[in-house]
């Protein structure tokens, strides 16, 4: 009598995508902003190079300790970015790699939200080919800005299973 082969089931595995943006949003719960916990990861050849969340810089006080400055002063999210004692994920996760002496040239940058402005130029000039965001960000002029450098800018979309870096 011949025995059939049992078939393994093995539950659906993540995307590449998918797997990249559960790492940036368990990140993301690093941040120490009280207005938004944003999460930022940079990944080349299915490897992530350099993680960052949104906060004070090293060695300064949170603002979860000490009150956010931005909601003192009454500035609308969005808007005048210099007026803040934190980072976003994004220069955060750049940083990093500098720091570490790791090169992010050709590296695909996944990020809960869209970058600012700030971050767009940053991300520009440091040789990431690749943005993979989750939210939007009501910024026109670095969406214009992404576009014109050639960057590809993706949303992220958890029930479309594209991947990324094939």
């Amino acid at each position: 009598m011949k025995t059939k082969e049992k078939k393994k089931i093995h539950p659906q595995r993540p995307s590449w995508d998918e797997y990249f943006m559960d790492i940036t949003h368990l990140v993301a719960k690093r941040s120490t902003c009280l207005r938004r916990q944003v999460g930022a990861i940079l990944v080349k050849d299915k490897k992530i190079l350099a993680t960052g969340y949104n906060g004070a810089p090293s060695r300064l006080e949170h603002c979860l300790d000490i009150g956010c400055l931005r909601e003192r002063l009454k500035i609308p999210s969005g808007e005048r970015h210099e007026l803040c004692r934190g980072l976003h994920a994004e220069q955060n996760a750049i940083i990093q790699a500098a720091y570490h002496g790791v090169g992010i040239r050709g590296a695909i940058l996944y990020c809960t939200n869209h970058p600012c402005i700030i971050c767009s130029k940053m991300i520009i000039n440091s040789g990431i080919e690749r943005i993979i965001y989750e939210e939007g960000y009501a910024d026109a002029l670095a969406r214009g800005m992404l576009r014109e450098s050639g960057i590809k800018v993706g949303k992220f979309n958890r029930k479309r299973r594209v991947e990324s870096g094939k």
